[in-house]
């Protein structure tokens, strides 16, 4: 098993691409904090992962609220002893639109949930990172998104949150790696089984729309829960242990 024991904390986890990090990393051996603002949904994703065997529990909280991420990671502490990879995948986007017109608070809404968490979870799971012995660190998987790299007209504020992770990845790499601690981010395509597809695409998911999404992907689909979850996977993992500061682009290839 690929990550046996190690102790994960999944954002954001209650369904869509979290749900698939967390049942592929508990498949894999690890002990699975699966977080979610839903505690039904979260929970459900605790008990299929108890029926496959594997090691989890639910944790409910805010990923925007400073007191919800800390004691987030004190109970993976507090149950697993240690803390050693941290998944934010918790997201948010504004409805497809102009600019101009995103009202203000669905763009703070934006950067709290996609790019506050990224603040929050470091002040908090960096010092239990530190705490690990013998100097084992820890590891941030940042999900970010193609948009961050590849923006397109109608999600702008969204594309600028997703750069911001990427960019803060980077520095925290820099930063974080004297203490063996790696930050990483996975750039996901659009998934239209998540449930913010459909604010992605601006409406209805309709053949036309999803045939002009499909278009800009060379390997001709969309990526998939467990496509995400297989990069999140080897991120967690020991073979990346010299991996750092780097965006795994999961898009099929998505040239515009």
């Amino acid at each position: 098993m690929r990550v046996k024991n190690k102790s994960v904390i999944v954002t954001g986890s209650g369904g869509g691409i979290g749900e698939g990090i967390a049942m592929r990393l508990a498949a894999e051996g690890a002990r699975v904090i699966v977080n979610d603002i839903n505690a039904a949904l979260g929970e459900q994703v605790v008990r299929e992962i108890l029926r496959a065997g594997g090691d989890a529990a639910f944790v409910a909280g805010d990923v925007t609220r400073s007191a919800d991420v800390k004691a987030l990671v004190q109970a993976a502490v507090e149950r697993h002893g240690r803390l050693d990879v941290m998944v934010n995948n918790a997201g948010w986007t504004h409805t497809n639109r102009p600019a101009l017109e995103v009202p203000e608070d669905e763009f703070d809404k934006c950067y709290a949930v996609n790019v506050k968490s990224i603040y929050l979870s470091t002040v908090h799971a960096v010092p239990a990172f530190r705490a690990n012995p013998d100097h084992a660190g820890g590891s941030f998987i940042n999900i970010a998104s193609t948009a961050g790299v590849r923006p397109r007209p109608g999600l702008t504020w969204y594309n600028g949150s997703k750069g911001a992770v990427i960019t803060t990845s980077k520095s925290l790499a820099a930063e974080l790696g004297p203490d063996n601690i790696r930050v990483n981010c996975i750039n996901p395509v659009f998934n239209p089984s998540t449930g913010l597809a459909s604010s992605f695409a601006g409406g209805e998911l309709t053949e036309d729309r999803l045939a002009k999404f499909r278009a800009t992907i060379p390997l001709g689909r969309f990526s998939t829960a467990l496509d995400v979850a297989n990069a999140a996977l080897y991120l967690a993992s020991d073979e990346a242990a010299f991996i750092s500061g780097v965006c795994i682009e999961v898009d099929g290839a998505r040239c515009v």
